[in-house]
């Protein structure tokens, strides 16, 4: 009986170490963030890959915006065989000749098809109906962004809105290639800018809460690099079709549908966003399958933990709801209305240079490369604020020289305009990815997409109005530059009252970063350094 009863003794003794050795290890929570920089990695294949296939959205998005610098542009008119020897005014080429004849003593050069002016007719009397379309599509953009930002931020998600965003945008492009008349057409471009306004900002934050803090910069620049390639492919498409813009938007109409259908459904939706709307279990998903394709693996242990307050303040905490938050995207919406008046504007305005029209897109388009580079190099180590104020006030100077090198002549343009417009467009192209990049920086998780939204009405805004300037520009020239020039200035003093972010962690609710930001304000600054670092 002793010895029945010491065996049993050492075999639980031996027992028990066992057990503790099978026991599971404490479950240890973390958050997104913490997971990415820890365990999925900073920036990998995975992140690398995600990003690519994410930004690819953003040629159909400059695609969209720019198609009008040559839908909407007016040709070269001459007169007719039987006109041009008896009318006097058939000598000149501008418009102001044009509006001397009778309708009969002139036609088109490349046809009246080639653009909605020529179709139209939309000179003389009725040259300012000419900016109606393209301010309509500004303005569908900037109720568009409200509506998919908050989509995005709530109900849909970032990858959903980007796919409806997406197949709205082919559809409505189709449907503008049919249009009868002016106002129908400007009602098929308004609903084109409301259906597209979804792609550049969800793109923005899809790409950039997959990665860590350190490449938050760089990823934000990669998507204008494609944006870029979508204003490039522009004159490629619309040379072959110069002799009608309905082609132009029937083929601008295919890429978008394909995109929708056959890459978006294998994109992975914001660990993030999954994470604030409770979602964990799908968030550890995604990030697992990143670390897999990183060529690491996630602790069995490793659980995604959400703020106490995410869960249950996610979707009602308003960006309106603090003093910070307001006074923080009210500033950048006013940077923002000046921003996209000028980039936008610039871009319209290349046919006031008095240059073959598709040259001169082309240069405008291949200055977004350097931009683009620059702007991820600096992204790197400088501040954000004073990279934007600095290429906002380069915009200006360049701006302002461009009347003093105008061609006084309007036979020719001025080559040394030119390249200052160049170098004016190309800094104007800095600030504007600049200014995405900062506004991602300022706001928690669960607004980030809705403030990203508002800044993009604000460059909307701003964009709508362009049009008019540009029609403007067609009298004087001298004008919109003035403009532009100090829209640039007033945009680079405007960001003196916003925080800097460099480094800074990305918070997920309103109420986390209101006490970060608190934290670091009262620390001091070496410390302040190390918690950013």
């Amino acid at each position: 009986m002793d010895e029945l009863q010491e065996l049993v003794v050492q075999t639980g003794a031996v027992a028990q170490p066992e057990a503790e050795a099978n026991a599971e290890p404490p479950r240890l929570e973390l958050t997104v963030e913490e997971i990415i920089e820890d365990h999925v990695g900073s920036l990998g294949f995975a992140q690398l890959l995600h990003v690519f296939f994410v930004s690819i959205a953003w040629v159909f998005d400059a695609q969209s915006t720019l198609v009008t610098i040559f839908s909407d542009a007016q040709p070269a008119w001459r007169c007719t065989a039987s006109s041009s020897s008896s009318l006097p005014a058939c000598s000149a080429t501008s418009p102001a000749g044009m509006c001397g004849l009778d309708r009969g003593d002139w036609e088109w050069v490349t046809g009246s098809k080639s653009s909605i002016i020529a179709e139209w007719d939309l000179v003389c009397g009725k040259k300012f109906q000419a900016g109606i379309p393209a301010s309509m599509f500004f303005l569908g953009s900037l109720l568009g962004s409200a509506a998919h930002g908050r989509l995005a931020d709530t109900y849909l998600g970032r990858k959903n809105t980007v796919w409806l965003s997406c197949f709205l945008a082919s559809i409505t492009a189709f449907l503008t290639a049919l249009s009868p008349n002016i106002w129908v057409y400007t009602f098929f471009r308004f609903t084109n800018g409301f259906a597209r306004s979804g792609v550049g900002i969800c793109c923005l934050v899809l790409a950039t809460e997959a990665v860590g803090r350190r490449w938050r910069g760089q990823v934000g620049q990669y998507g204008f690099f494609f944006f870029t390639v979508g204003f490039l492919s522009l004159p490629f498409m619309a040379y072959p079709a110069r002799h009608s813009w309905r082609a132009i938007y029937k083929i601008m109409s295919l890429p978008p549908l394909a995109y929708s259908l056959l890459v978006l459904p294998f994109i992975a939706e914001s660990p993030r966003w999954l994470a604030v709307m409770g979602r964990t279990q799908d968030s550890l998903r995604v990030l697992e399958k990143f670390a897999k394709l990183n060529g690491r693996k996630l602790p069995p242990n490793v659980f995604v933990s959400v703020p106490t307050t995410a869960s249950s303040t996610a979707k009602t905490e308003s960006l309106w709801s603090t003093k910070w938050a307001t006074k923080r995207v009210l500033v950048l919406m006013a940077a923002g209305f000046g921003v996209g008046f000028v980039y936008y504007g610039v871009q319209l305005n290349v046919e006031n240079l008095n240059f073959n029209l598709y040259f001169t897109v082309g240069v405008n388009a291949l200055m977004e490369i350097p931009a683009i580079f620059l702007g991820s190099i600096f992204l790197t180590f400088a501040s954000r604020r004073l990279l934007f104020s600095s290429s906002s006030y380069v915009t200006g100077a360049a701006c302002f020289l461009c009347i003093l090198f105008g061609n006084k002549t309007k036979s020719r343009g001025s080559l040394a305009q030119l390249i200052i417009e160049a170098i004016g467009f190309m800094a104007s192209s800095m600030a504007f990815d600049i200014l995405y990049v900062y506004c991602v920086e300022l706001f928690p998780t669960n607004v980030r997409n809705f403030a990203v939204s508002m800044l993009r009405q604000a460059l909307m805004l701003g964009a709508a109005i362009a049009p008019h300037l540009v029609v403007l520009g067609r009298l004087s020239p001298a004008i919109s530059f003035v403009i532009f020039g100090g829209l640039s200035v007033f945009s680079g003093l405007a960001t003196i009252w916003l925080p800097e972010t460099r480094n800074a962690p990305l918070c997920e609710t309103l109420e986390q970063q209101e006490k970060l930001e608190k934290t670091l304000n009262s620390a001091p600054v070496s410390e302040t350094e190390v918690a950013a670092a």
